[in-house]
């Protein structure tokens, strides 16, 4: 069934996927729709095809299928179009003005002969363009959501392909749909190879099998892999696309020749690398080894000395393998230092800070996430910052990477450092330790410092590990517990778990050790969850001053069932933060975001402006402003204006920004988080909860991951069972790089 209207009003539309609710008007009647309608406002006619559903609360209503939009076709349509607040530059009266004067022709005017807008007063010549360049804008992202609904890909791309190639898009697309793979991140290859074939393609069309080509190392980069053997590589193209093997060895070719793709004999195999990965790789390993072969500059001469002097008054005694850490720094321009909780590493920081400073070096310490950064301030207390704003890097192309425009095309601001120490090097990708090497000035020493028997980086490539295992680059392994982290049951049963040892038993524990790290068994998801519950409100005050927004943090392996982040979210926050009439709230699709919830950024956000409150120099309060909110920074919501719809959110470290309606998809509910989202962070108490899942998740790391996370109290909930296969399950899925092999090849 078909309907033609105008909206009239919009009841309710989620800001995350345009789920909305509407009244259109139609010749006959008023009609509620609903269904998924990106880019749809009030004035706007669209023709819709869908069915009508009965709803038990709220009657009869039509349910979208798809739709598209319609040109206003009468002046005084048009007229309210134009008011509507769609088109920039154009308000109430400017539209009355425009239709009154051009009429019929007003489209044509706006498209193809803006000057003269000229003719109205109060439109000068720059406004006529800014009017016309919006209008056009509206116009060809209407065409392409349309477009791309007939192939069934969801409209919030068409915004996207309008950027990058502009009102040819519909033309661009029709002679080659596969270029949506490269705009469209996550789209199924299936659909747009579906509307490839409706288009007129052939099974062995060369842009066909290109693409598929393209499409497989792509899916292999989500997996952190930089690169994929060639003959899994054709086979998996081979069952995607049902063609010869032949065909494909062609197609590889001609990817090679226009240098999208670099094929690399090593070690007796053959790799396929997408050029921008190659080309990273490279740039990472010369970088490091040419960093490290510099002249040693800013070597203490009398460092044994200087050490001395350092002990004494920092009232320290350095173990041997923390002074043979700091002489590794001193003799070398880069050095890895490595191990677990409890070693040391963060005396050998400060150690270092004070050394280098005292020869009036300037230290600068950094770490890849906005908690790292916050965790190494208050260890060291230096200020830390997050390698983003370190390196001042601004909105990158997601994208680039799988484009021929390549990310190591990034030139950041070159770091005014003489040391430079980055922690949780684990978390650093390739692309990322890309950026900082391209800043670091030839003589600057570079400490590397993390755990690499944590969690791989989110993103591609396996760097610590890598240059770990390359043997090239001076690395130091801390592997002895100090005296008072060995009273640590969570420290203990860390190291036990990193070794595939079960927890402490009673027998095995000392009289002394501290009462920090407590087991729960239970074997039912719904007790498990009830544990939860009480251990946030209010269980564990006899074990400190724990509140949950202050001190608490749970963690879970999985994003799914009863005990993953989306349930115990839910259930948290009606146990923690129930409706109030007091609080004003914003429903977002399912979810309901209020004024006292915890939330986490979770995805990196350059613009969004914030501001904060410091102590300067003279020991006034002053604010400091500025932009960027990074993809695990976590905080509360303080405020939901509900004039504009903007939601006020105070992070960890004091940073207070605004987030406009478009936005808000940005934040989830952090009562729970994964512990992949952990990763980096420390929290006085942790409550882990370890159900039956996924075995890709039940890892041996993963779990050593989640026990570290904890600093002063550590209570798990979970089976011996799961656990027990867990502390077996070592994650043998070893990415796919070549970082290693190229940073011994430059040192031969």
């Amino acid at each position: 069934m078909e309907l033609k209207g105008e909206i009239v009003d919009i009841i309710y539309k989620n800001e995350t996927n345009s789920y909305t609710i509407a009244t259109i008007e139609t010749e006959e009647e008023y009609t509620t729709v609903v269904g998924y309608l990106p880019f749809v406002n009030v004035g706007d006619t669209i023709n819709v095809i869908g069915n009508y559903v009965e709803h038990r609360d709220y009657g009869l209503q039509f349910k979208v299928e798809t739709f598209e939009k319609i040109m206003p076709d009468t002046p005084e349509a048009l007229e309210k179009y134009l008011a509507s607040g769609n088109i920039k530059g154009i308000g109430e009266l400017t539209a009355k003005k425009i239709t009154k004067t051009f009429g019929e022709e007003t489209i044509n005017i706006l498209r193809y002969d803006y000057e003269k807008l000229e003719q109205i007063r109060g439109i000068s010549k720059k406004k006529a363009k800014e009017i016309s360049e919006s209008f056009i804008e509206n116009w060809e992202v209407w065409q392409i959501v349309g477009f791309l609904e007939r192939f069934g890909i969801g409209a919030e791309y068409a915004k996207k392909v309008y950027d990058k190639y502009g009102v040819n898009a519909i033309e661009q697309i029709e002679a080659n749909p596969y270029i949506l793979i490269e705009v469209a991140r996550g789209v199924d290859f299936k659909q747009i190879d579906k509307m490839a074939l409706k288009l007129g393609i052939e099974y062995n069309d060369e842009k066909r099998i290109k693409s598929g080509i393209k499409y497989g190392l792509i899916i292999a980069t989500y997996n952190g892999n930089c690169c994929v053997l060639k003959e899994n590589l054709i086979e998996f193209v081979v069952k995607l696309l049902q063609v010869s093997i032949e065909d494909i060895e062609n197609s590889l070719i001609s990817l090679k020749v226009e240098e999208e793709i670099v094929v690399e004999e090593r070690n007796e195999d053959c790799w396929v690398y997408l050029q921008s990965f190659y080309v990273t790789e490279q740039s990472v390993a010369r970088r490091l080894v040419l960093l490290d072969s510099n002249d040693n500059v800013k070597k203490i001469k009398k460092i044994d000395k200087e050490l001395k002097i350092i002990e004494e008054d920092s009232d320290i005694i350095l173990s041997e393998k923390q002074v043979e850490a700091i002489k590794a720094v001193n003799d070398h321009n880069v050095t890895i230092i490595t191990g677990g909780p409890g070693t040391g590493k963060t005396t050998i920081i400060k150690t270092i800070i004070d050394l280098y400073n005292k020869q009036k070096c300037k230290t600068v310490l950094c770490a890849p996430t906005g908690r790292a950064a916050k965790k190494m301030t208050e260890t060291t207390g230096v200020e830390a910052s997050t390698l983003h704003r370190l390196l001042e890097i601004g909105k990158i192309d997601n994208d680039a990477t799988y484009t021929k425009k390549l990310k190591t095309e990034y030139a950041g601001a070159p770091i005014d450092a003489d040391v430079i120490v980055v922690d949780e090097m684990s978390m650093v990708d390739l692309f990322l330790m890309s950026y900082l090497l391209g800043c670091i000035y030839k003589g600057t020493k570079l400490v590397l410092v993390g755990d690499s028997d944590q969690l791989a980086s989110v993103g591609p490539g396996s760097v610590l590990e890598d240059i770990i295992s390359s043997k090239i680059i001076t690395t130091i392994k801390l592997d002895q517990i100090f005296r008072q982290a060995a009273k640590s049951k969570i420290v203990v049963n860390a190291h036990r778990v990193n070794k595939g040892e079960g927890f402490l038993t009673k027998e095995e524990m000392s009289f002394n050790m501290d009462e920090d790290f407590f087991y729960i068994r239970e074997n039912s998801q719904e007790k498990a969850l009830k544990e939860v519950i009480s251990l946030c409100t209010g269980r564990l005050e006899e074990y400190g001053n724990y509140d949950f927004f202050k001190n608490i943090q749970v963690i879970t392996p999985t994003k799914k069932g009863m005990l993953g982040t989306r349930e115990l979210n839910k259930h948290l926050q009606e146990a923690l933060n129930p409706p109030d009439k007091f609080k004003d709230e914003k429903k977002r699709g399912n979810t309901i975001l209020r004024v006292g919830d915890r939330v986490m950024q979770i995805k990196n956000n350059y613009d969004i402006y914030w501001e904060k409150e410091i102590v300067n120099e003279n020991n006034e309060e002053v604010k400091e402003t500025g932009s960027g909110i990074f993809n695990g920074e976590i905080g509360t919501i303080e405020n939901i204006d509900s004039s504009d719809k903007t939601v006020q959110v105070m992070f960890d470290d004091d940073k207070v920004a605004w987030y406009e309606p478009s936005e808000l998809e940005q934040l989830e509910h952090s009562y729970a988080i994964t512990i992949h989202k952990a990763q980096g962070s420390e929290f006085d108490v942790v409550i882990m909860v370890i159900p039956p899942s996924s075995p890709i998740l039940l890892t041996r790391n993963l779990l050593y991951t989640g026990i570290t996370r904890a600093k002063k109290l550590l209570v798990m909930i979970g089976n011996d069972n799961v656990i027990g296969y867990m502390i077996k399950n070592v994650d043998s899925k070893k990415r796919n790089t070549g970082l290693e092999y190229r940073i011994k090849e430059l040192d031969d």
